[in-house]
């Protein structure tokens, strides 16, 4: 296991401040051992630790980065706003033009809050859907990660999973006693809450294509079937589009499956690396935000005039760019290059791809929802993470995460990885 001595130096000396010695669980390396590395610097495809190794980087910031690192346009974009002044706590013409881009793309979105994480975007939509609903049950899906607030915390995806925590501390039983986590994919379940406490029910919040326990995508006549249930019911329908939006095609998810949401949320790509979130909806609910409606939402930092412009910039490059048909492209090839190594050599193991949102299962497939998608070994797994970035390949590091292919990416890149991943998965 290849340990860079400047990263574990790093650790060491963040491990003594910052609690864990990261600001993100999943950095830390839990579920797979050894020193997280320390980055330096990035650009295109590639990480360079503060070690000096040069990794081909499929963590991508998490989904942000589909340019790949360092962009010279979004870097460029970036500087000149930062040289105008880099907060205001005031309107900016910027915050509407990002708005009005997001308006156009996204089929069911009037009107959008931006905001400064997808955490508060998902905390704004279910706020609003219990006040436009007056009732206050919300229905998540097990293994759907939708940041950390408390009523997301139950059977949560993402670095919940990674770390085994079935539900975080410190959340208070009324909180969790307000939210029911069903299996994804599994409408029987959803059917049966449906006739037993319908009326109940404020909204269902969904990851219309799961990305939190590794790349799930939904089952055929899945998500049209919660839209129907939810307008059966009067509930509202939410799409947690933080990682699919704006990456699995121009509108996201709900273009590509054709399914039109009460309410959306986003982050990642909107923000083009930079912090920013969003949620929108329909004017009659998202009217319901104050200043002009009873439901409370601010921050300081919302349409933060760098992270807009990052935003902004990043949009207009993957229009230009005929990004979705390239990205589609580029996941097909590392998709078929991982399944060839399963399929010759027989080994219990899957792969899952949406667009550029792939994930390598250590499993037999098919991988439907949080069950299997946890059946791997997850010692298998770390030891094919530790192979990969001995070979210099960055992953990400959890089996429950997916991988995140940029259009920084080439065919090259994407060959030396699955050639990596023949040696890792031999070992």
């Amino acid at each position: 296991m290849l340990n860079g001595e400047k990263s574990r130096e790093a650790f060491e000396r963040a491990e003594k401040v910052i609690p864990g010695g990261v600001n993100s669980p999943v950095r830390a390396f839990g579920s797979v051992g050894g020193t997280p590395r320390f980055i330096a610097s990035a650009a295109g495809p590639h990480i360079v630790d503060i070690d000096g190794r040069r990794y081909i980087d499929y963590v991508c910031s998490w989904g942000p980065m589909i340019l790949g690192h360092a962009h010279p346009e979004v870097v460029a974009a970036v500087q000149e706003a930062a040289a105008g002044g880099t907060s205001f706590g005031a309107a900016t013409e910027r915050e509407t033009l990002l708005a009005e881009e997001i308006v156009e793309r996204v089929p069911s979105v009037e009107k959008v809050r931006l905001v400064s994480s997808g955490t508060e975007a998902t905390m704004t939509a279910v706020r609003l859907a219990r006040a436009y609903t007056g009732r206050d049950l919300v229905v998540k899906f097990d293994g759907c990660y939708h940041g950390h607030a408390d009523h997301f915390q139950v059977r949560a995806g993402s670095g919940l999973a990674t770390g085994s925590i079935p539900s975080g501390a410190g959340i208070p039983a009324t909180a969790a006693a307000a939210t029911a986590s069903l299996p994804y994919n599994d409408l029987g379940a959803f059917e049966s809450l449906c006739r037993e406490q319908g009326s109940e029910l404020a909204c269902v919040i969904v990851e219309p294509v799961a990305a939190n326990m590794g790349v799930v995508p939904p089952a055929e006549g899945y998500l049209q079937e919660l839209r129907r249930l939810c307008d059966a019911h009067g509930a509202l329908l939410i799409f947690d589009e933080v990682i699919t939006g704006f990456r699995v095609a121009r509108g996201g998810a709900q273009e590509l499956y054709g399914v039109k949401p009460d309410l959306t949320c986003m982050g990642k790509v909107v923000g083009g690396g930079l912090p920013l979130g969003a949620v929108g909806g329909r004017a009659l609910i998202m009217d319901r935000l104050a200043p002009l409606g009873d439901v409370y939402q601010a921050g300081t930092l919302s349409g933060n005039p760098l992270a807009v412009a990052a935003g902004l910039k990043t949009l207009e490059v993957l229009d230009r760019e005929n990004a979705f048909a390239r990205l589609e492209q580029l996941g097909a090839q590392l998709e078929e290059g991982l399944r060839g190594i399963v399929e010759r050599k027989h080994l219990p193991a899957s792969v899952s791809r949406v667009g550029s949102l792939l994930t390598l299962f250590l499993s037999p497939g098919p991988v439907v929802d949080f069950t299997s998608a946890a059946a791997g070994s997850r010692d298998d797994f770390a030891r094919f993470f530790h192979a990969m970035l001995e070979h210099g390949i960055y992953l990400p590091p959890s089996p429950f995460e997916a991988w995140f292919v940029s259009l920084a990416h080439e065919e090259a890149q994407l060959a030396e990885t699955v050639a990596a991943a023949e040696r890792a998965l031999a070992m």
